[in-house]
């Protein structure tokens, strides 16, 4: 089992910035892809960047240009570095990561959220 363990998130003005850091630990094999996703309320999870071991990125729409992913392999963790903030990327945020084993099936692991706020 692998546990992701999410820091970083809270309360902030509209324009502002937040990073959010994600550790993962356990029995690891091999982290292929990590994630960040969000859940606004009554709207459905959606990505908003990932990236995989060899540093490809993947961002969704809204939040090009703003947010930059970045992770460390040493450390099994991943980063989401937040700015010009605003109102509509009020969410939990939630790390997500892909563990491969050695038979290569893929084991999908969730955080347990971090609640991000922008004010207007």
């Amino acid at each position: 089992q692998v546990q992701l363990v999410e820091s970083g998130g809270g309360l902030v003005q509209s324009g502002g910035s937040l990073r959010l850091s994600c550790a993962a630990s356990g029995r690891i094999f091999s982290i292929n892809v990590m994630g960040w996703y969000r859940q606004a309320p009554g709207k459905q999870r959606e990505l908003v960047a990932d990236i995989t071991r060899g540093g490809n990125t993947n961002y969704a729409d809204s939040v090009k240009g703003r947010f930059t992913i970045s992770r460390d392999n040493a450390k099994n963790s991943v980063y989401l570095q937040m700015n010009s903030l605003k109102p509509e990327d009020t969410a939990v945020y939630y790390c997500n990561a892909i563990d491969t084993t050695w038979t290569g099936s893929e084991q999908n692991y969730w955080g347990q959220g971090t609640q991000v706020t922008v004010s207007s």
